[in-house]
């Protein structure tokens, strides 16, 4: 290097270019960047408006009809839900809602996951048919798929009984008593209900590395403690997604409830769906019905916060 500093002088202008060069690629990026999302936005707003005027238009409408009076000639605040909480009978359809959803989740999750995880050990060729077969029950209309289980619950002619009957149990009431009935109930929601949670855990069952459970193996690992350590952990994202759909689905359910006890008896498997609709169309109060339906959205928010939490900090984790 020269005394007289040439040389760093000469660096100066070698160094410009660059960082003109650098600016200009990041400039050219955020224009892309914002090319592609102005796009992006404009190929979703059809979706965008859809889903607008499908939820968020009728989610506002009921909001509206539950402040209204039966006649709805007049605002009068919160007071069908404050005599909705005084009901003894809308307090045990809370109840029943909360029960129905969380027991028939819980088996659903439970029956899905074996289910899938006996799948996963079939070889592929005999796991189609397996799969096909398993997912008849998913695929029928809810509404049909009752039908034929109101048959089987019929006290006059119900198969069930029958074959209790042969081997000496005596007739259960199946449709007569508030927990049989209970029973019945979400023993067809968790009948038709199985099959999605098996072919979403079989899916997760798929994409976890089969080198985690040869290392395991290596190591000694038993059966139980792969399930444990190696296949939980890996779906816990997708337990937590399937719940949570399948929570709001259930909440919202009408077809079961309706077509096989219709509430009955004496109101006791009331869920929110059915008793909105016996309140407002049935009895022709329609605000009070809009109030009914509007209490699943507080029980499923709290339901939503806690497992999308989840959710979130197990991606943090993962980055």
């Amino acid at each position: 290097m020269a005394p007289d500093g040439t040389a760093r002088t000469a660096a100066v202008p070698a160094a410009a270019p660059v960082r003109a060069g650098r600016s200009e690629g990041v400039s050219s990026l955020q224009r892309l960047a914002r090319r592609r999302s102005s796009i992006a936005f404009v190929m979703t707003l059809p979706l965008i408006l859809v889903i607008a005027g499908l939820v968020a238009y009728p989610a506002s409408y009921a909001i509206y009809l539950s402040t209204l009076n039966r006649r709805m000639t007049s605002n009068i605040g919160i007071d069908n839900f404050v005599i909705l909480l005084e009901s003894e009978t809308f307090r045990m359809v809370i109840w029943q809602s909360c029960f129905f959803a969380v027991t028939a989740v819980l088996l659903k999750a439970l029956i899905g996951f074996w289910l899938a995880h006996m799948l996963h050990h079939i070889p592929t060729r005999g796991q189609r048919k397996w799969r096909g077969m398993l997912l008849v029950p998913w695929v029928i209309p809810p509404a049909l798929s009752t039908l034929g289980w109101w048959w089987m619950y019929d006290p006059s002619y119900s198969s069930l009984n029958w074959l209790l009957n042969a081997v000496g149990v005596p007739s259960v009431p199946w449709l007569g008593q508030p927990w049989w009935a209970r029973i019945a109930v979400i023993t067809v929601n968790v009948w038709y209900g199985a099959p999605f949670f098996m072919i979403m855990y079989l899916a997760a069952l798929k994409s976890v590395p089969e080198q985690l459970y040869e290392a395991a193996a290596i190591d000694g690992a038993s059966s139980s403690q792969r399930l444990f350590y190696i296949t939980l952990p890996m779906m816990q994202n997708i337990i937590s997604i399937t719940v949570l759909f399948s929570l709001i689905v259930t909440f919202a359910n009408y077809d079961i409830v309706r077509v096989l006890t219709n509430g009955g008896p004496r109101d006791l498997t009331h869920v929110f769906a059915t008793y909105a609709f016996q309140v407002g169309i049935l009895s022709g109060n329609i605000p009070r019905g809009a109030a009914v339906s509007l209490f699943m959205l507080p029980l499923l928010s709290v339901a939503a916060f806690f497992i999308l939490r989840g959710v979130t900090r197990r991606n943090k984790e993962i980055m």
